[in-house]
C-alpha cells in the first residue's frame, strides 16, 4: 500500500470514529450524513491514490466513483451515493452543514449513511492491500 493511499484510508477512518461517537445522537445525525460523505470521499481518493491517478480537487461522489469503478467492484447504492453528494455539494455555510434538502436526517437515515460508509471504507482498504 502506498504512504499517501494509507493516509487517505487513515483520514477515512477518523471520520468513522466520530461517527461511532455521535451516530446515537439525534441532535448531530447531519454531522453523521457530513463524516459519511467524507469518508466516502476519502476511501474513494486513496484507491485513485493506489493507482497513481491524479486526485481531483473536488468532493463530487459522483466524479470520484466515475473514476474509481475502473478499479473495483464495489456495489454501488447510488441512491446513498447521490444523497451524500447533493449534501456536501449544496453546504455553503455551517448551519446548512450535513443537512438534506429536508433537513436534518432521521437517526436511521443518519446509521444507513454510516453503515454504507463503514462498508465502502471496509472494501477500499481490500482494495489496495
Amino acid at each position: 500500500m502506498k504512504k499517501q493511499a494509507k493516509s487517505w484510508l487513515e483520514a477515512a477512518y477518523d471520520d468513522i470514529l466520530v461517527m461511532e461517537n455521535i451516530k446515537s445522537v439525534e441532535y448531530l445525525t447531519h454531522m453523521v450524513a457530513f463524516h459519511s460523505q467524507q469518508s466516502i470521499e476519502k476511501s474513494f481518493k486513496a484507491i485513485l491514490e493506489e493507482h497513481n491517478e491524479r486526485i481531483p480537487k473536488t468532493h463530487n461522489l459522483i466524479l470520484l466513483l466515475q473514476k474509481v469503478e475502473q478499479y473495483t467492484n464495489i456495489e454501488i447504492d447510488n441512491s446513498i451515493i447521490a444523497q451524500l453528494n447533493e449534501l456536501y455539494i449544496e453546504s455553503r455555510y455551517p448551519a446548512d452543514l450535513g443537512l438534506l434538502p429536508e433537513g436534518k436526517p432521521s437517526i436511521e437515515r443518519a446509521n444507513k449513511f454510516y453503515k454504507y460508509a463503514v462498508e465502502i471504507f471496509e472494501l477500499s482498504a481490500e482494495i489496495i492491500k
